[in-house]
C-alpha cells in the first residue's frame, strides 16, 4: 500500500482555526504538505473577527516542524477568496489543493428565519464556496493539477429541521461540485464533497452530549486526506464520514415509465395510475451528468 504523501504540495483551508478545519491542516502539514491556515475568527454565527485562531495553528504545525502562513479574510467576499489564493501562491508560488471547511450556522425554524439569517449562511458556505475556489481553480488549471474539497452536510443531502438555510446551502455545494468534477477533469483537478459528523462547536448543540463526545475531528480528516492524493482518482463523490464510519452517498435515478404521447401531453389522472411504478425505486442508476441522462432518455424514446 502505497503511502500518502504532500511533500511540495500547497494545500488551503478555510476555516482552519478550530475544529475540523484545524485537525485538517495540522495532519496535511504532518504529511509534508505546505499550509496556508484561513480563518476570519468571527463566532460561530459569523459575527467579529481575531486573527488568533489562525495564528494559533501555524503556531501549532511550525512548533511540529511543518510549514504554514495564517490567513484571515472573509471566504463570503469574492476579494476575500482572492486574497486567500494570493496568500499561498506569495508564499508558496501555487495552490494544489483547497479545503473548502470555513462555516457558520444560524438555525431557525423556517418561518422564523430572517433575511439576514438566510444570507449570512449561504454567504458562507454556497457563497463562500465559489468566491475561494474560482481563483484556486484558476491556478490549478495553469498547473494542470488540483485537489479540491467541498464541504456538505446531511442536512444538505436529506434536510435538517431548523436548518432552512444551512441545508439549501450546502445542497447547492453539491451541485457545484457536480460542475467542478466536468470543468477540470482535462486539467487534472478532482472535485469531491465531504459529509462530515463531527464534535465542533457548530455542533456542541445538535448533537446529543454522549456522541458529541465521541465525534472527534480526527475521525474524519482521514478521508479528506486520501480524497485530496495523488492516488485517489474519483472526482464528484460524496463521502459521509464520522466515527470511524464512511459511506458514499449519491442521487440515483430509477427506471421510470414511459406514457404514450401520440394523442398529446398524459393527462394527471394517467400519471397517477402509474405513480407507485414512477416512484419504485428498486432498480436505480447513477448518472455523472445531465447529459448521460438526457442521452439515455432519447435512447429509450427512439
Amino acid at each position: 500500500m502505497s503511502k500518502i504523501d504532500f511533500t511540495g504540495r500547497v494545500a488551503i483551508i478555510t476555516g482552519a482555526g478550530a475544529g475540523l478545519g484545524r485537525v485538517h491542516a495540522i495532519e496535511f502539514a504532518k504529511r509534508g504538505a505546505k499550509v496556508v491556515v484561513n480563518d476570519l475568527g468571527g463566532s460561530r454565527d459569523g459575527a467579529g473577527a481575531s486573527a488568533s485562531p489562525a495564528d494559533k495553528v501555524v503556531e501549532e504545525i511550525k512548533a511540529l516542524g511543518g510549514e504554514a502562513v495564517a490567513n484571515y479574510d472573509n471566504v463570503a467576499t469574492m476579494e476575500g477568496g482572492e486574497n486567500i489564493t494570493k496568500t499561498a501562491v506569495d508564499a508558496y508560488g501555487k495552490v494544489d489543493i483547497l479545503v473548502n471547511n470555513a462555516g457558520i450556522l444560524r438555525d431557525k425554524t423556517f418561518l422564523k428565519t430572517e433575511e439576514s439569517d438566510w444570507d449570512a449562511v449561504c454567504q458562507v458556505h454556497l457563497k463562500g464556496a465559489y468566491c475561494v475556489t474560482r481563483p484556486a481553480f484558476k491556478v490549478m488549471k495553469e498547473n494542470g493539477y488540483g485537489r479540491i474539497i467541498l464541504t456538505t452536510s446531511g442536512a444538505g443531502i436529506f434536510g435538517n429541521f431548523g436548518q432552512s438555510n444551512y441545508s439549501a446551502a450546502k445542497s447547492g455545494v453539491v451541485g457545484l461540485a457536480n460542475v467542478l468534477k466536468l470543468e477540470g477533469a482535462k486539467n487534472n483537478i478532482k472535485t469531491n464533497v465531504l459529509a462530515p459528523v463531527a464534535a465542533t462547536r457548530l455542533t456542541e448543540d445538535i448533537l446529543p452530549p454522549p456522541v458529541f463526545e465521541k465525534m472527534k475531528p480526527e475521525y474524519v480528516t482521514p478521508v479528506v486526506l486520501y480524497l485530496c492524493s495523488e492516488q485517489c482518482e474519483d472526482s464528484g463523490t460524496i463521502i459521509n464520514a464520522g466515527l470511524g464510519y464512511f459511506s458514499k452517498s449519491a442521487m440515483m435515478t430509477n427506471n421510470g415509465v414511459i406514457l404514450p404521447v401520440a394523442d398529446g401531453a398524459p393527462q394527471p389522472e394517467e400519471i397517477m395510475s402509474k405513480w407507485d411504478e414512477i416512484t419504485n425505486m428498486e432498480s436505480t442508476k447513477f448518472y455523472k451528468e445531465v447529459n448521460a441522462m438526457l442521452g439515455e432518455f432519447q435512447s429509450i424514446l427512439g
